[in-house]
């Protein structure tokens, strides 16, 4: 006597749970051009590495002498992985069993996977696609009775926001719990065309709000690429792997470790000759910011983060001399590089991700100031400005600043904690002050440009006699910036500092005071 009949019914459940909802609901996935939950994973993850958790779990019925006559699998689908050899905790939603509903799951499953994360100290994706586990009104009906609404273990989900990565990827139209779980994440992605986020979607919102609109109108890549309810866009599912492996790469598993370097494939010492014309002389005119962040950091490694919104701040990640670091910058072709409530919120977030996961920071500043104007009053930007300002006064990770060109009023001041020992290096460009002169002057001199006889001859001779005390070299001769540097020279410089950035990051390691908010 051996246990061989009990496990090749094992097998033969295993076995029913891979084909999903039927090749008749795999073909509509495929008709909409969209993966299985199954050919996701093994898109993602490290070929062969994937090991289920739960694979059995499913809705079983039996006939009288207990013999199985019907198995639905559970539609949500967990276990370990490895991506780039990094074990992670992977899940997904089955949209081919009833379109990823909650009366479809099997209670627990996905809470576990969320544990799984944060006691083992592992990164883990989240591939969300349908309601996400969240709610329909025919778990109301088969169950007889409604319920008070809650969100099991969500404060495992919260938590651990503060100790692992946690990246979601939107892979269908998502709605309620699913674009919740969507959100509340390091990092977000969703899938250009084929993905949505919407709080509810448009049968809901036809008969609570009398709308008819499209799932595309409502929730798709036009809405939330451009107002920060998703970081990144993705132009296909493979694609979105290949950047949910990308982002991965920069972080540490876990918050008490510390992120890999890479074997060095750039000259810690090179110097792009072009940089010393980077900043045009004329002061109003823009530059292409991300060419001269591709000349500084390591060959290829800037990957941008929220590029669709918040568009005058630039932010990601990228390397020196291997070493991750958090990227900070300003693009003057929006707003001339200012800092909007938008931008406010998105600088806000990304520094909070560098400091939860010891990231040093690079902040290559062109800070005209908050962007002013009725606009800018109505958007609440300074509320917001205030936020991005604690953020980065409230980091404990390494900072420098590359003052490239301009650090005026509130939102200048704010490009470091300036309290701390704020290493900043400045190029010839550099260009500071409380206000530009160009508006500066006519708040200052407004009484005599009014009772002047030719205000136009006195404007000129207070911009010539004002710009003689413009230039950088006098803040430095009152050691007003500590260091003063010819542009070429900024690349070899960070990669002598990122080494001791990351020996100092080193002693600090482990959870924040603050924990991380999505």
């Amino acid at each position: 006597m051996t246990w061989e009949p009990e496990v090749q019914e094992m097998r033969r459940r295993a076995e029913i749970a891979r084909q999903m909802g039927g090749p008749d609901n795999i073909k509509r996935q495929h008709d909409g051009g969209k993966l299985t939950v199954r050919e996701r994973i093994a898109g993602l993850v490290d070929p062969g590495s994937f090991a289920e958790t739960g694979e059995l779990a499913g809705r079983a019925e039996y006939d009288d002498q207990g013999n199985l006559i019907d198995f639905r699998p559970s539609n949500f689908i967990m276990g370990f992985a490895r991506i780039d050899g990094r074990r992670v905790v992977v899940s997904g939603d089955d949209f081919t069993v009833r379109g990823g509903a909650a009366d479809a799951s099997i209670g627990g499953k996905q809470v576990y996977a969320e544990k799984m994360a944060r006691e083992l100290r592992m990164p883990i994706v989240r591939l969300v696609d349908g309601t996400g586990g969240g709610g329909s009104v025919r778990t109301q009906g088969n169950q007889g009775h409604t319920y008070i609404p809650a969100n099991p273990g969500w404060d495992t989900v919260v938590q651990m926001l503060s100790e692992v990565p946690v990246i979601a990827a939107a892979m269908g139209s998502v709605a309620g719990l699913g674009a919740a779980r969507v959100v509340t994440s390091h990092w977000s992605i969703m899938v250009k065309d084929t993905a949505q986020v919407f709080v509810a979607g448009p049968p809901v919102v036809a008969a609570g709000m009398g709308e008819e609109v499209t799932k595309e109108d409502l929730g798709g890549a036009d809405i939330h690429y451009h107002n920060g309810v998703v970081d990144n866009l993705a132009e296909t599912e493979e694609d979105a792997f290949q950047q949910i492996r990308r982002f991965l790469s920069y972080l540490p598993a876990n918050v008490w470790e510390q992120p890999r370097r890479s074997d060095p494939t750039d000259d810690p010492a090179r110097k792009e000759d072009w940089l010393i014309g980077a900043i045009p002389k004329n002061r109003r005119r823009p530059y292409k910011v991300r060419h001269v962040l591709e000349a500084v950091l390591d060959r290829d490694s800037f990957f941008e983060i929220g590029g669709g919104w918040g568009q005058s701040v630039v932010t990601g990640f990228g390397r020196l001399d291997g070493f991750p670091v958090g990227v900070v910058s300003n693009d003057p072709y929006f707003y001339g590089g200012g800092l909007t409530a938008q931008g406010s919120e998105k600088l806000a977030r990304f520094v909070d991700l560098c400091d939860t996961f010891h990231l040093p920071c690079v902040n290559f500043l062109d800070q005209p100031g908050f962007v002013i104007g009725t606009w800018g009053e109505k958007a609440a930007t300074i509320r917001k400005g205030a936020s991005a300002m604690a953020a980065v006064f409230q980091a404990s990770v390494p900072w420098v600043t590359i003052i490239m060109r301009r650090a005026y009023g509130v939102a200048g001041a704010a490009h470091a904690n300036t309290a701390g020992l704020n290493l900043r290096y400045a190029w010839p460009s550099g260009d500071w002050g409380s206000l530009p002169l160009e508006g500066g002057i006519e708040a200052a001199y407004k009484r005599d440009l009014a009772a002047s006889e030719n205000p136009d001859a006195l404007r000129a001779e207070l911009m010539e006699r004002l710009g003689a005390v413009r230039s950088p070299l006098r803040t430095a001769a009152a050691f007003g910036i500590e260091h003063m540097i010819d542009p070429r020279d900024t690349r070899p410089i960070l990669c002598e500092w990122v080494h001791q950035a990351y020996a100092i990051e080193a002693t600090q390691l482990g959870p924040r005071q603050r924990g991380f908010r999505p």
